[in-house]
Formats: C-alpha cells, structure tokens, sequence
C-alpha cells in the first residue's frame, strides 16, 4: 500500500476521475488508513483491530463502482471487485463465497509475482541475449570425439558472437527467425465446463501437473519474439516461488479488500420461488466477513484483517434488510448523491478520463478535430438530467448514450473525412437530440 497517502491525498487523487460523493470518499480514505495505522500498533494489540467494512448506498451510476476501480490502482494491495448476485448458497450450483478469497489469493500471487518479475528483469535479460546469441551461432563442440577448437576458432567465434549481439541490440536481426523451445504439459482429458466446473477442472490441472511429462514444442519465430519469450523463461527461473507465495498471502490477510457490488440484490427475504437461497447467500458470506480461515491451492487464508466494502442502490430493499449479523459487520454506511445537471457538467470536462476528452482523442486518431462550445456541454447535461427523470434514473451512464447518439453520424463518417474539423454547439446538440426530446416513449432512443 502506498504508505505515504493521507486520507486528504487520498481524496484528492479520486475527485480527479470521480465528481463529488465527497462522503462515500473520505469513508473509504479513512479506512485506508486505518490500516496503515494498525500496521504500526502494538503487536498485542494489532490483532485485535478489525477492518471498518463500508456500505456503499446509491443509484445506479452516481460513482459507486467506480471509487472502488480507482482506489484498486492506487492501492498497492490485492483488489478484487465481485458482484454478489454471482453467488449461491452451498449446495446450489453456481460460484462458492469461499472463491472470493481464493480469486483474491490469485490476485495477490499475480501482484508479487509481477513485482519480483520486475527486479530480475536486467538478469533475466541478459541470459535470454546469451540463449539467442546461442540459438544465433550456436557454440564450438567440445564434445570427447570432437578436435578441440584451435584458439584462431576461438577468438574467430567470439568476434563473431560480439557483432551479432552489435546487430541484436539495433535491431538488425528483426526480421531473422529462430526456433526456439517450449515445454507444455499435456493434459489427457478436459472437462466440459458448466457453471462451477472451471475451478475443478483447474484444481485437476493443477493435481496432475506433477505427474504428467512435459512435451517441448519447437516454434519458428522472429528475433524480437524469441528474446521476448526466453525473457520469460529467464525470469522464472529466478523468481522463488515459495518467496512470492509467502508474500502474498501475507498482502491478502493484512491488506486485502474486497468489493461486493449488488449487495442489495441478496437482501430480500422471500422464502418462496426462486430466491429463496439469497439469505443462504448472507450466511455463507458472514463467516468470510467476520473472520475464518479460507483453504486455497497456495495455502489456508485468513479473513479477518480483509477489507470489504460493499454496494448496492437498495430501490427494493433496505440494508435492514440483510441478516442482522451482516449488518453488524458493515458499521459505516454511506449514501451516495443523486447527479443533476451541474455535475453531469463537470463529469464532461473536469476528470482526467472525462467523457468529451476521450471522444475528442478518439476522433484525432481520424486525423477528424471536434470541439464542444461551453452551451452546447451545457445543452447536453441538461437533456441528460431531462431524460433521467422522464425514464430510469442510471445516473452518469445517461452521458454514454447521449454522447454516442450525438457522435454517432461524425463517428461513421470519419474515416472518409480526414482533416475535417467539427464545431459542436448547443444547436448541433438540439437538432441532433430533437426526435429522442419530442418522443413520448425515450426508452425507445436511450436505453
């Protein structure tokens, strides 16, 4: 985790690609930092410290998901976002709670992996060049029944050996091709995959890798490619699983957080038709929240410091709705804002992925120049405000729609058009607009 950020700073790094919820944002920055603050208690007392679990309430498309996405990259700790609604209580078909932790545990293995990956990166480098120049000009025999090499061979090789690697490093072995080796295990059967089978078939995989021979496959690629896989390989090797397992099993107890959207969509209590598992659903989610042990393939994880943070927009149901013990384990609840037409404004043009940004980098790669007038940003927030209350209310996902809509003929075009340039103002905006505004049933125009 970056251990530097305050709950300011951490603040301030999401207004930059999320508008307002100034709440749902200092819940989770101050969750955040608790955990740093943990980290540095007593060790008595440090175990006794659990996470703050968060409950994001709010409609559709005013933000939730999308803190949860932007503190994933500015958190350096294993990040996982699942929808809630994936899962069945055990003995359903379908997606276990427990494959929560095991996803996340994946994730972490991948994190540190990577991380180590990067450290080794100049060795392993080095090696694959040596592999390739090997591949390139492979190396005198010295083998018993061979005359040894005389030393003119020697030097003659090793000058040889040098302006080849001179080549390789500009790039004037590009287009040659090596074969190069590689080795795949060869899996006798496959299971057809049906809903829940895919982590059997993995964890079979996973069994029987030990005992199954290692076929090596020889492929004909060109230099650049060939560096690149053996690149890999070299890295690998040098890489201590057993240290990266360690580690990340550590980041996942200690730092882990857990993003449970459509948390409201196992809320209802029915005990009839078909949902009749979503309180089971609660109840298998209940342990992994409070606290237990969770087996994976890399070694048993426990929950207890995991943070999850939780989201749903709650039309049906209330959180009062969940079992009262999963309620309990969510303390802070937070409510997120509905947008209206001045926020749909600075969604347009104030955060770093802002809407009429990407539109605009879009259409440049056209060699096709768009620029949007201060009324026309102003017509399209307000007909985005208009359509949310005549139809479904989803939020900032409305500007997605309305864009695509008013983009839609200049999109398609484009191609043919190449150093055109397009003034988009309030008037384009109506008359593109104008037959969505008039009808009766929108829900026809925007979805």
């Amino acid at each position: 985790m970056k251990d530097t950020l305050i709950p300011r700073q951490i603040v301030e790094e999401l207004d930059k690609y999320v508008i307002g919820q100034h709440k749902a944002k200092r819940a989770v920055a101050i969750a955040l930092r608790n955990r740093w603050r943990r980290q540095r208690m007593p060790e008595e007392l440090r175990d006794e410290v659990l996470p703050k679990n968060i409950i994001m309430i709010g409609p559709t498309g005013v933000g939730k998901t999308e803190i949860a996405r932007r503190l994933a990259k500015l958190v350096q700790a294993p990040f996982l976002k699942i929808e809630a609604s994936k899962f069945t209580e055990v003995g359903y078909v379908g997606r276990d709670v427990e494959s929560i932790i095991r996803d996340l545990t994946e994730i972490g293995i991948n994190m540190v992996k990577s991380e180590l990956s990067e450290q080794v990166q100049e060795k392993a480098a080095g090696l694959a060049e040596e592999r390739l120049l090997d591949l390139l000009l492979p190396p005198l025999r010295t083998a018993p029944g061979f005359e040894t090499p005389s030393d003119d061979q020697q030097e003659q090789h090793r000058n040889t050996r040098d302006k080849l690697r001179q080549q390789l490093r500009e790039g004037k072995l590009d287009e040659r091709l090596v074969e190069v080796e590689q080795k795949e295990k060869v899996m006798p059967f496959g299971i057809i995959s049906n809903v829940g089978m895919e982590e059997i078939e993995m964890n079979l995989k996973e069994m029987l890798g030990g005992l199954l021979p290692e076929k090596t496959k020889r492929r004909k690629v060109k230099v650049p490619d060939a560096l690149r896989l053996l690149v890999q390989e070299e890295a690998a090797k040098l890489i201590d699983m057993d240290k990266v397992t360690k580690e990340a099993l550590q980041r996942v107890e200690q730092s882990g957080i857990v993003f449970l959207d459509e948390i409201d969509k196992i809320a209802g209590r029915e005990t009839h038709g078909p949902d009749v598992s979503r309180e089971g659903v609660q109840r298998d989610l209940l342990p992994i929240v409070e606290g237990s042990t969770v087996t994976t393939k890399y070694g048993p994880v426990k929950t207890d410091h995991i943070l999850f943070i939780a989201a749903g927009a709650f039309h049906v149901s209330k959180p009062s709705d969940l079992i009262p013990e999963l309620q309990g384990r969510f303390p802070i609840r937070v409510e997120l804002d509905s947008l209206g037409k001045p926020e749909f404004i600075r969604i347009l043009t104030e955060p770093q992925n802002a809407l009429i940004k990407q539109h605009v980098a879009l259409l440049a790669t056209e060699e096709v120049t768009i620029s949007f007038s201060t009324d026309s940003i102003e017509e399209i927030a307000d007909i985005a405000t208009r359509v949310n209350e005549r139809t479904e209310n989803i939020g900032a996902r409305r500007l997605h729609t309305i864009m695509e809509r008013l983009l839609d003929e200049i999109s398609f075009d484009a191609p043919e058009k190449k150093g055109s340039q397009y003034n988009i103002d309030a008037e384009y905006v109506r008359g593109r607009m104008a037959e969505v505004l008039k009808s009766e049933d929108l829900s026809r125009y925007i979805l």
